[in-house]
């Protein structure tokens, strides 16, 4: 059994891929690398029932780019 924390990422670009990633350090947010920069994502109050159980819903806020 796999007991690493995950989260539920919500909104954000189509491509992204996995939505459910390993939870960050209490406090910070989640950022995925993606086509030469990072989406972002912050964490809300909310809750999302997924195939591995309910998680925290981490919710799409920003785009930066890569320098280059």
């Amino acid at each position: 059994m796999n007991d690493t924390a995950k989260v539920f990422l919500e909104g954000g670009p189509a491509d992204l891929g996995d939505r459910i990633v390993p939870v960050p350090a209490p406090g910070d947010d989640v950022k995925i690398e993606l086509r030469n920069g990072y989406e972002h994502f912050r964490q809300t109050t909310r809750r999302a029932d997924t195939p591995q159980g309910s998680l925290p819903v981490f919710e799409w806020w920003e785009r930066t780019e890569m320098p280059g």
